[in-house]
């Protein structure tokens, strides 16, 4: 359904924070929340030493600090941004605003009908490479169900649902796409999100998701069997494959991040951290 936008999206990242009243409000998009835990205690350290000591998360599965100091020009101060960029969770400057990928937070840990994680890091490497991506509205969705209906309802942009360990179908707006094979399906979502970008053309009206175009993308599809499965949001505390910790409003301090021993950690649209269980070591290690 098309809508008339009268300005350009403002969703604020890390090179364009948000002038909040307590200072610069800094997002860090996590594609799939996935965060190796050095790097997020690098991050906490950050917000300790700039902003209010603490690391939030959103409903999208990024993070957020709060506070942290901002040049005359509104944008970050210098070195702020450069003790952001060493937690490495910063790679591209250019596409500071664009890698919003939602995964489904337990693939490859336990259930599921497919392993998402080579999809997702095809996917991002494919939109840190391509400079025309840079464009993407921030407010711009990835969704990657691995087929246990967890995101369900947060289909909004391009996605795709894993119909088994070989193949998905791809989500396009509102509507199905086709059945692809889930090593093609990185560089498909790609050329989608190039189309858009075509398609959406320029200006402070141009739309910000698939569904304000004037037309469709491509020519809807029914849904293949199976891929229409819904689930409720993981919920708090032990799950297959780890624990599933609340993050309060205020977030998340050092000394709380420090204390989890996971080699990666998975952030949540579910105002929550997946801490993976430690894997069993190898007889005979």
């Amino acid at each position: 359904m098309a809508r008339m936008r009268t300005r350009p999206d403002r969703c604020p990242g890390v090179v364009h924070p948000w002038p909040a009243d307590d200072g610069g409000l800094v997002r860090i998009r996590v594609p799939g929340g996935r965060v190796p835990i050095t790097a997020l205690r690098a991050l906490a350290a950050v917000a300790e030493e700039y902003g209010d000591g603490r690391v939030r998360v959103t409903g999208r599965a990024n993070l957020q600090l709060r506070a942290m100091p901002l040049a005359p020009s509104g944008l970050l101060d210098e070195a702020a941004l450069a003790a952001l960029e060493a937690t490495g969770l910063l790679p591209s400057r250019a596409h500071d605003r664009v890698r919003n990928v939602l995964v489904s937070p337990q693939t490859g840990l336990a259930g599921g009908r497919a392993d998402l994680r080579p999809v997702l890091a095809a996917l991002d490497a494919l939109l840190l490479a391509d400079p025309a991506l840079a464009d993407l509205p921030g407010r711009f969705l990835f969704t990657l169900d691995d087929g246990r209906g967890d995101l369900a309802d947060k289909h909004l942009d391009l996605g795709l649902v894993a119909l088994d360990d070989a193949t998905a179908q791809l989500r396009v707006g509102s509507a199905w796409g086709e059945v692809v094979a889930l090593t093609d399906a990185p560089a498909a979502l790609a050329a989608l999100a190039r189309a858009f970008l075509d398609a959406r053309g320029t200006g402070p009206e141009a739309p910000w998701h698939v569904p304000e175009l004037e037309r469709p993308l491509v020519a809807a599809a029914p849904p293949a069997p199976g891929a229409a499965v819904a689930t409720g949001p993981l919920p708090l505390g032990p799950v297959a494959g780890g624990r599933h910790v609340a993050v309060p409003d205020d977030g998340l301090d050092l000394t709380t991040i420090a204390a989890w021993a996971a080699p990666t950690v998975i952030v949540t649209p579910w105002q929550g951290v997946l801490v993976p269980e430690p894997e069993s070591p190898r007889k005979g290690a």
